[in-house]
């Protein structure tokens, strides 16, 4: 095989690794999260919410790369439970933004315990060298991603 194929081989193979390994990820954090009464979706909310208090729906949306309608959704049951508040926004009627309840809060400071629980077991046994290549390595892969969305969206608007 010559080098550029056993390059191109390496490659195929990393993205499947990739994708198999989120994959099985998610379904892990869920199966995690499920136990302690939450989704992954509520969490990443909660997480997000708890470092930008205030939020707009629209900006949050965003953020988490959801269609609006969607998080309308995941927004009114974390509401429902007690989670989640909705405040209109004084400079926009039309708008709310999103606090966190002081359950809410207590909810995420207490899914950080199960964050670094879930870090640990996936993460066992790997050495710190080997962690700190990778994420190098990913953080790369996803701004390379990004770039090509950009680009992509440039060339939809030309």
């Amino acid at each position: 095989m010559s080098l550029d194929l056993k390059s191109l081989d390496l490659k195929r193979q990393l993205i499947a690794q990739l994708v198999e390994s989120s994959r099985l990820l998610r379904n892990y954090i869920d199966s995690r999260a499920k136990g302690r009464g939450t989704t992954r979706a509520q969490w990443i909310v909660l997480f997000r919410l708890r470092q930008q208090e205030g939020l707009s729906q629209v900006d949050l949306a965003e953020v988490l790369d959801l269609q609006p309608i969607s998080l309308v959704r995941l927004l009114d049951r974390l509401v429902e439970h007690g989670l989640l508040e909705r405040r209109p926004d004084p400079r926009d009627r039309r708008a709310n933004k999103l606090f966190l309840t002081p359950s809410g809060r207590q909810l995420v400071d207490d899914l950080d315990s199960l964050r670094d629980s879930i870090a640990t077991d996936v993460l066992r046994d790997i050495p710190a060298d080997a962690i700190q290549t990778s994420l190098t390595t990913l953080v790369d892969i996803k701004d390379r991603i990004k770039g090509f969305g950009e680009s992509a969206g440039d060339i939809a608007t030309k």
